[in-house]
């Protein structure tokens, strides 16, 4: 597009784009006058790099600055071609072109200036006759490379050299000639197109997309293309709307691309959708599971998926954004990425109160259930109106889209009456009468039989796998993990996704701190168990109690607390569930007090606990950290502790490291 084209021949406005996507972009500032100029400087500090925002082949650009002498005639040099100029960190490495077509990543090439090796007996005059005497060299760009001028900058890098182009280089020394790698003034191109990184061709078809060009050349600065830029250092220099392709058809070097061919098949497409799938789901407990568990399934079947959670945003599984992510700000991050093609969204309730959703219609919308949770805040007191808050999502849902719903939650099943879509129910008993009923009027449904996860319509069953089969139910014992499990495969097969490949992407979908952090990630320790979980309401903590029932331990130890914005009913409650779930109890502190006090707080939890046993062990240390590590270093033999988390990652650091040093902590 031709908006696409402007923001590329405008490099400042290219450099803010990319650096707010999270590309690595050289430090530096625009600039008009001289007393700027000495600002920029001050804060970025030598060497730098000066060139106009409006320039192109290279044109006004002076890399290497290293005084103020040099950067006031750089300066005079860029202001020929622009009135604006940008004043950037000198990056050091290798100059790098990627051409993308249809943002895809076609070919790489590894630039080098044009430059001359010395023989010990010709003058550097005589060495670039040489050089063009190259039959590939012609004028402009009617060959395969470019003869070489002595120009200004020429003149320059001979100068700052003590040169002169009477000067005899010594035998085997090489002078670049140019301050920039560019084929249309000499320089040389040496295919590298099979070394890429997969992470630099992630970053480089994003960039594409960011800026929208369709045809596409990326200048990267980088120590080693083959390495990620991520652990090199690397920054991307330029994006270019009319990359030259002569580097890549004709490399000075390397194997020859057919870089037009894509063109062609980029001009002439098989049709296309307009919109990419979006799978909202929503509801009190299991959201964050069910949303990673269908995002897993998607990128199994080698879909490019974005999805949001209330640990962050991720594109293709890298973590974009951290924090909770579950409102529409997160949503648009994730549908304006042009990477993606499947969007895989979590919404929550307090996203939808203020801001609403983020997108029109969904093509799948999941209900997990509806539970006691943040009621009595914005104007939401009651589990009817905190399900109707939630039935947002599933009326959003496209005629030919599906709900799905859960058959055992009274309140998520009755959002089935306003909706104008499909609907697929699940449920863990297979003998429930809603989906019986379901089943004989010939619906979609998903239930818990015989120990399968079975899909069912009309009379006959797909059975995916054995739940023992699937890690995430850790063998059957976490029966909400098969809840969720149900969900997520609905989700997945009514959007086309083959039963074979739905199994294979349940038996890889393993609970750990990276693919489900928070969500009963379990540390063997030599003689104890650590789970740490993000339960935080009553639904969350008979959940993890069903689970532990299922568990042999000498001692069950909760390390728990709770929430500040909570009704004093609840914290009451979760006192209760504690008591009955716990043989001991350790209570600490979030780090966001919500409105109340410690001391409140932690009364309300200890009348819950007094009622179930007025004698109940119970050590408080407000410190999630020092409690933690209270726990663990006093931890019995054979016991298991459960810690219901604030800060996942901070727990999760905290423990890894604690089980790595187990040995010599003497634990």
């Amino acid at each position: 597009s031709s908006i696409a084209v402007e923001i590329a021949c405008d490099k400042e406005d290219t450099k803010t784009l990319l650096s707010q996507f999270g590309i690595p972009v050289p430090k530096g500032e625009m600039i008009r006058t001289e007393m700027d100029l000495s600002q920029v400087i001050d804060n970025i500090k030598y060497p730098c790099v000066i060139k106009p925002v409006d320039g192109n082949h290279g044109k006004g650009i002076t890399t290497n600055i290293k005084n103020m002498n040099e950067a006031l005639k750089a300066l005079d040099d860029a202001k020929k071609y622009s009135e604006r100029i940008i004043v950037e960190k000198f990056i050091t490495g290798h100059d790098y072109r990627l051409l993308l077509v249809d943002y895809k990543l076609i070919a790489a090439a590894k630039r080098t200036p044009a430059a001359v090796v010395g023989n010990g007996n010709s003058t550097i005059a005589e060495l670039i006759q040489e050089v063009n005497r190259d039959p590939r060299r012609g004028f402009g760009h009617e060959n395969v490379l470019t003869q070489i001028k002595v120009d200004t900058f020429t003149e320059n890098i001979l100068r700052d050299h003590d040169l002169t182009l009477q000067s005899i280089l010594p035998e085997g020394k090489e002078l670049f000639l140019k301050p920039t790698a560019n084929i249309s003034t000499g320089g040389t191109a040496q295919d590298v197109t099979d070394i890429v990184h997969p992470y630099n061709i992630f970053m480089a078809e994003r960039i594409a997309r960011i800026v929208g060009l369709d045809i596409c050349g990326i200048d990267l600065m980088t120590s080693d293309i083959s390495m990620p830029t991520t652990q090199t250092g690397g920054a991307v220099l330029e994006v270019n709307a009319a990359p030259g392709f002569r580097m890549h058809i004709a490399p000075t070097s390397g194997l020859p691309r057919n870089v037009a061919g894509p063109v062609v098949d980029m001009l002439f497409p098989v049709g296309s959708k307009c919109r990419i799938p979006i799978i909202a789901i929503t509801g009190t407990n299991g959201k964050t599971t069910t949303t990673r568990l269908t995002a897993h399934i998607f990128k199994n079947v080698g879909k490019k998926v974005g999805f949001t959670t209330t640990d962050g945003v991720y594109i293709q599984n890298r973590m974009l954004a951290q924090g909770d992510c579950t409102g529409p700000v997160s949503t648009q991050f994730v549908l304006c990425d042009p990477t993606v093609d499947v969007a895989v969204l979590e919404c929550a309730r307090g996203g939808l109160l203020r801001a609403g959703l983020g997108f029109d219609r969904c093509d799948v919308s999941v209900v997990t259930n509806v539970a006691a949770d943040h009621l009595g805040l914005r104007g939401i007191n009651t589990l009817e109106e905190l399900a109707e808050l939630k039935a947002v999502v599933p009326e959003t849902t496209l005629p030919n889209g599906y709900a799905i719903l859960n058959a055992e939650d009274d309140l998520v099943y009755k959002m089935k009456r306003n909706l104008k879509c499909k609907i697929a129910l699940f449920s863990i008993d297979e003998h429930n009468p809603r989906i019986v009923q379901n089943c004989k009027n010939g619906g979609l449904s998903a239930v818990y039989e015989n120990g399968y996860i079975t899909i069912c319509k009309g009379t006959w069953k797909i059975r995916i796998d054995k739940v023992i089969n699937v890690p995430i139910t850790f063998g059957g014992k976490a029966e909400f993990m098969i809840s969720n499990c149900l969900a997520a495969v609905l989700a997945a097969y009514v959007q086309g996704v083959s039963a074979d490949d739905i199994q294979q992407a349940l038996r890889t979908f393993v609970p750990s701190p990276t693919l489900t952090p928070g969500r009963m990630n379990i540390f063997k320790f030599k003689e104890f168990n650590v789970m740490i979980d993000y339960a935080h309401n009553p639904a969350g903590f008979r959940a993890i109690w069903k689970f532990l029932q299922n568990i042999k331990a000498s001692k069950k130890v909760g390390l728990i607390a709770g929430v500040g914005d909570r009704r004093d009913e609840d914290l009451v409650e979760l006192g209760e569930l504690s008591a009955q779930m716990f043989d001991e109890i350790i209570i600490r502190q979030d780090k966001n007090m919500r409105g109340r006090t410690d001391t409140e707080i932690i009364e309300f939890l200890m009348q819950g606990i007094r009622k179930i046993n007025p004698n109940h062990h119970v050590t408080v240390i407000k410190n999630e950290i020092e409690a933690i590590k209270y726990a663990i270093k006093n931890a019995q033999k054979d016991s298991f502790i459960t810690i219901c988390s604030d800060v996942v990652p901070d727990a999760l650091e905290l423990i890894s490291k604690m089980k790595e040093d187990e040995d010599s902590l003497n634990i």
